[in-house]
């Protein structure tokens, strides 16, 4: 069996990253999971509030980290999911290119959810801090988020997996 690239996206609060553990569990695959990173190793040094310019040069370091290591592993043959943002269709379109460059099988998975069962999820998983929760996304966050989010055209979802949330 060939190892393919999994690459999760959607808004937030939509169940990505639960999304992304169970199908992990569910396959024999790894995940990586950008907030999960960004938590770990720039948590303690965010800025109150989040500066936009701060935040965007992290991810920027942690997702060529993410990729060098999923590299590694697909190397392996063992397939690998990205829960990376992808909040832009540009975001997902370089990734197809880069799947597509280096010949990696490619599989795009959508998770949505309605906008208020979504911000609800949020401030749940903000309380509870479980499996899925690796920052406070507070509420201006989550609106910062909705703003550069791009849903997915018809065409785009063609061959995508639509996952449940």
């Amino acid at each position: 069996m060939t190892a393919t690239l999994n690459v999760i996206f959607g808004p937030c609060g939509a169940g990505k990253t639960t999304y992304a553990h169970a199908f992990a569990r569910r396959e024999g695959a790894v995940a990586f999971i950008l907030d999960d990173w960004m938590a770990r190793l720039y948590g303690p040094d965010m800025p109150e509030p989040i500066e936009y310019d701060w935040m965007i040069e992290r991810v920027g370091r942690v997702e060529a980290q993410i990729w060098s290591v999923a590299a590694g592993v697909i190397a392996t043959g063992t397939s690998v999911i990205l829960d990376i943002g992808l909040m832009r269709q540009s975001d997902r379109q370089r990734v197809r290119e880069i799947a597509e460059a280096v010949g990696l099988p490619l599989q795009f998975h959508f998770v949505s959810a309605p906008q208020e069962v979504r911000r609800a999820r949020v401030a749940g998983r903000n309380v509870v801090k479980g499996e899925s929760f690796a920052i406070e996304v507070t509420p201006d966050l989550f609106d910062f988020i909705e703003g550069i989010y791009e849903a997915p055209e018809k065409e785009e979802l063609k061959g995508c997996v639509i996952g449940e949330s």
